[in-house]
């Protein structure tokens, strides 16, 4: 490994996250290297929760934003003084010592890439698409597999579409496969399975997979998130 590492700003945005905040800031001290990681900022859309008072209490730096993930993230971004920027939502545990992981991909040449994914499940269904995420292909990606990218590759991509209240992440990460190569490292990260067992696996993944379709054939954001707050 060189010495002279870019250092890395961890953005998570949150909303009402109180039960996982604790866990997952414990968990990025314990896991990584501190002289690589230059801050860890917690993005807060308007959550009624104790969310931002325990999330400083840990030590990070809270920023206010207006909620919708894709703002919350260009918020992040725009306060990130690191030179690669690691998104990662709150109920996602990235692997140990990820931050070594991805200054590897880095010093190979990678301006963005992800980890694999794994559920916190036995559920057959839910790993069989966990299975997915391995393949470098940008229908496999989302955003609970987590994203790092350098902040210069992700203003050149003009960061996240705020017209996306929904699938921003998989509009950005399409941006980047259109522009150049993404690197998909090996290890997997860990997310948690509480949207599919409170829903239904089954039935979310049957609805993310239509507006998958959707997106595909040409809906506005607009009628993605029609059909979000419809079906989900």
């Amino acid at each position: 490994m060189k010495q002279n590492n870019p250092q890395i700003s961890i953005i998570i945005p949150v909303y009402n996250e109180e039960a996982a905040i604790a866990t997952i800031l414990t968990y990025l001290k314990k896991n990584s290297n501190p002289s690589n990681i230059k801050e860890v900022l917690v993005v807060n859309g308007e959550s009624s929760d104790q969310t931002a008072s325990i999330a400083k209490k840990l030590d990070a730096t809270v920023l206010h934003s207006p909620k919708g993930r894709a703002r919350q993230m260009n918020l992040g971004a725009k306060h990130a003084s690191g030179e690669l920027l690691y998104f990662l939502h709150a109920d996602t545990l990235p692997p140990q010592h990820f931050d070594m992981s991805i200054l590897e991909a880095y010093h190979k040449g990678a301006k963005a890439g992800c980890f694999q994914m794994k559920f916190d499940s036995n559920s057959l269904f839910l790993n069989f698409f966990a299975w997915f995420s391995r393949f470098n292909h940008k229908m496999c990606r989302g955003g609970d597999q987590s994203l790092f990218i350098t902040k210069k590759h992700f203003k050149k991509l003009n960061g996240f579409n705020e017209d996306y209240v929904v699938f921003e992440d998989n509009e950005f990460i399409g941006r980047i496969y259109k522009e150049g190569s993404f690197k998909v490292l090996s290890r997997p990260v860990k997310t948690s399975a509480r949207r599919y067992e409170k829903r239904g696996a089954i039935a979310l993944q049957y609805h993310f997979g239509v507006i998958h379709l959707k997106n595909y054939f040409g809906a506005s954001p607009e009628q993605l998130y029609d059909y979000y707050k419809r079906k989900i």
